[in-house]
């Protein structure tokens, strides 16, 4: 199933986390589909911890890079074709060959810059993860977001809802 939205949940410990993961996993949210941000060492190996996409900024990186790279080498291209060395002759081909590598590279180097940048859509979680405290990020089916919810709110009041991602990319 292709429609899925992600939950944010803010949780006091490592024991509500775990009592959590115990509870998604009952109402047949799989664990591929859980995720839980933790300070560095606080989190137990056998507990879903969030992935590198998830905790710096490398794809909205690469996503800026190639719009940046992209249109960077399309105007070199235009320019190149518009105005080409006398040794040479260019014809539009030029600008998509120049605007092609101009994407890939931008992307590229966008991304690795990115990658050491903690997750912007998520700095207003970054003082509360410090304080010890854990995130969960839950990706939940369209139809199941309220019943989801509702669970989480019954069974752990001490779960604070943090939110809702507006998008999440099919290859996370």
């Amino acid at each position: 199933m292709l429609g899925r939205q992600r939950l944010y949940f803010m949780l006091p410990d490592i024991s509500s986390a775990r009592s959590m993961l115990d509870e998604l996993l009952l109402a047949r949210i799989e664990i591929r589909r859980i995720h839980f941000w933790a300070r560095d060492g606080d989190l137990p190996d056998d507990m879903p911890d969030a992935t590198f996409f998830h905790k710096t900024d490398l794809t909205h990186g690469a996503e800026m890079g190639l719009l940046a790279g992209g249109l960077m080498g399309l105007a070199g291209g235009l320019w190149l074709v518009l105005f080409p060395p006398e040794w040479v002759q260019l014809n539009m081909f030029a600008v998509l060959v120049t605007t092609v590598v101009g994407a890939v590279l931008g992307s590229w180097m966008s991304g690795m810059a990115a990658a050491a940048i903690p997750n912007s859509r998520l700095k207003n979680f970054h003082a509360d993860i410090a304080a010890g405290k854990v995130l969960l990020l839950v990706d939940v089916p369209f139809k199941r977001i309220e019943a989801i919810e509702e669970l989480i709110a019954s069974r752990h009041p001490e779960a604070s809802f943090k939110g809702i991602e507006p998008h999440i990319p099919v290859f996370p």
